[in-house]
């Protein structure tokens, strides 16, 4: 691992977004190689809704991708997080990132062929969802073997803010492309970029070191086989530490009842008519979280992490329910950024508290459930949105969600107050 300077903020800079990880060559690399694939990702993430909704007409099936993401997500990725404590992480990521290039290729081929058929679509997004829960846990995982422990909350800030910045001129370049050329030319358009910037994070990984397994420094060695024994003893882990497991469940409750982007296509169509309206409303979240990351300079410096992600749980769900209340479009996108910028803070210090809390051995398993709660829960919540929305309208779907998360966020505060208790100088929970 790469020695950096470390070096206190002062002026602006205890506010700026902290780069000291872009000095860690092997971090810069993967982070530029994430960049990259992130970017290309947003196309498919915008093209696969708005091709269902061109096909069937309806938000719940729209609604029903989120099932077919998070089926393979809740196996694969619970699978997946114990791959990765007993395989070479950098092989694990190679090899499953092959097959979510290869799903990639599987849309773009069905979309010039116009093959027209919402099952297909489903599952070339069942085996998408495969993959990405094999390769996310590995993915997480490394970042404490690639930069030192205190840069931690730096490297998993820069990692999420990039990732929203991707997910803000991603969608926007998407809803121009199909507010320019239609969803006939837009689709393969929109597949066959993300199928060529996904190759550059393949080049990043291939450049990683080996990420082999390794013992704790107190000699406990990493499990030998990633067999149900093996993920049955990362949730006995996770049942012992309530920091942990109440982080989890406070995501969940965000993303499953406040997560509105199922109804996105229905409302750029019947409100604001159409067009580039869905790219805006799918990167108006993640330009609010873009903009959080790079004010993000005092996350680092907070101590009452626990009480700040409630916090930021309660701020997200209410500024999605003022969202789903407002009617001109410019205000909606105020609104989801405002969530967006809540989410940053709530995902950072959620990333955080488990890396610095959770042995080496046990970081796979562990980002394997991460996986399933962070991938998983907004599929959750697309299918909650479109079903919801069938039976009671978008605005009972948007509103009453956002609501519902701010309440029981706070009622979970109250009656579990362990996280909210939880410090960042505390030290890891005894084994």
């Amino acid at each position: 691992m790469t020695a950096v300077r470390q070096t206190r903020p002062r002026g602006a800079r205890r506010w700026a977004i902290d780069l000291r990880p872009l000095g860690v060559p092997a971090y810069r690399r993967m982070w530029l190689g994430n960049a990259v694939a992130m970017f290309g990702f947003q196309f498919t993430a915008v093209a696969v809704p708005v091709e269902m909704y061109d096909l069937t007409g309806g938000s719940l099936w729209v609604g029903l991708i989120g099932v077919a993401g998070f089926v393979p997500l809740l196996v694969f990725g619970l699978w997946g997080g114990a791959v990765a404590d007993v395989r070479d992480r950098r092989l694990v990521l190679l090899a499953a990132g092959t097959l979510l290039w290869a799903s990639t290729l599987g849309l773009l081929v069905q979309a010039l062929l116009r093959v027209g058929s919402p099952v297909l679509l489903l599952a070339l997004v069942a085996v998408q969802s495969t993959a990405f829960a094999i390769t996310s846990p590995a993915r997480s995982a490394i970042l404490p073997r690639l930069v030192p422990p205190e840069l931690v909350p730096a490297a998993s800030t820069l990692n999420f803010t990039t990732f929203t910045a991707a997910a803000v001129f991603g969608p926007l370049t998407a809803g121009l492309i199909f507010a320019a050329w239609g969803t006939d030319l837009g689709l393969p358009v929109a597949y066959a970029v993300d199928a060529l910037l996904y190759t550059v994070s393949l080049w990043a990984t291939f450049r990683l070191p080996s990420l082999a397994p390794q013992p704790d420094p107190d000699g406990v060695a990493a499990p030998r086989r990633a067999g149900l024994a093996s993920i049955v003893d990362g949730f006995r882990y996770l049942a012992t530490t309530p920091v942990l497991l109440l982080s989890f469940v406070i995501d969940l409750i965000a993303m499953v009842l406040a997560m509105p982007r199922a109804l996105f296509p229905e409302l750029a169509q019947e409100r604001f008519g159409g067009g580039a309206a869905v790219g805006w409303l799918y990167s108006a979240i993640a330009a609010g979280a873009m903009l959080g990351g790079l004010t993000s300079g005092w996350i680092g410096r907070l101590r009452r992490q626990g009480l700040a992600l409630v916090l930021a749980v309660v701020g997200w769900g209410l500024a999605i329910a003022a969202a789903g209340l407002a009617g001109q479009l410019w205000l909606v996108v105020v609104l989801l950024a405002l969530a967006g910028a809540a989410d940053l803070v709530s995902a950072v210090l959620r990333q955080t508290m488990l890396l610095v809390y959770a042995p080496d051995r046990m970081r796979g398993r562990l980002q394997g459930v991460n996986t399933v709660v962070v991938a998983g829960g907004p599929r959750l919540g697309d299918l909650r949105a479109g079903a919801t929305a069938a039976g009671f309208g978008t605005g009972v779907a948007w509103v009453g969600g956002g609501l519902v998360a701010a309440v029981l966020a706070v009622l979970l505060a109250v009656a579990f107050p362990a996280l909210a208790r939880y410090r960042a100088a505390e030290p890891r929970a005894q084994e």
